[in-house]
């Protein structure tokens, strides 16, 4: 599934909803879907917050792919992208501290997804791609 969206707040929710129903073909447990949804949530919140300044001028790009039981996920800006991904990545660092839960976003992400990339380039904007699978671990099956 791919979609673009304007970078506006109210589509945040959209963005959860469509994913969530993408997601729910596979059968996922209540908490597996919440974090999924909250995962994609505060990608593409970074994305209007950080990448366009809550401007509403910019496109927001995901990408959802089931394979099996594993789902990819990515969230593409064309923002002003991230200068030190290293430091963006540490939990409560933020270049915003005035807004509520600033700092947490990829602490988030990392926490409900399997695998977390993060690519960016100052000027050229950010893909976040997230990889979780879902159900038992393979041992589970013994």
């Amino acid at each position: 599934m791919n979609m673009e969206i304007p970078a506006r707040s109210e589509n945040e929710s959209f963005v959860r909803v469509v994913v969530a129903a993408f997601v729910a073909r596979i059968d996922p447990t209540l908490e597996e879907l919440n974090e999924v949804k909250t995962a994609v949530s505060e990608a593409v919140t970074n994305c209007i917050i950080h990448a366009y300044d809550n401007t509403e001028e910019g496109v927001i790009r995901i990408s959802v792919v089931l394979e099996g039981k594993k789902l990819c996920m990515e969230i593409e800006d064309r923002g002003k992208g991230i200068a030190d991904i290293e430091r963006a990545r540490e939990p409560l660092y933020t270049e915003k501290p005035e807004l509520e839960r600033a700092g947490m976003g990829f602490s988030i992400m990392e926490n409900f997804m399997d695998e977390l990339y993060v690519e960016s380039e100052p000027g050229k904007g950010t893909r976040v791609k997230m990889i979780r699978s879902f159900g038992k671990n393979a041992w589970d099956n013994h």
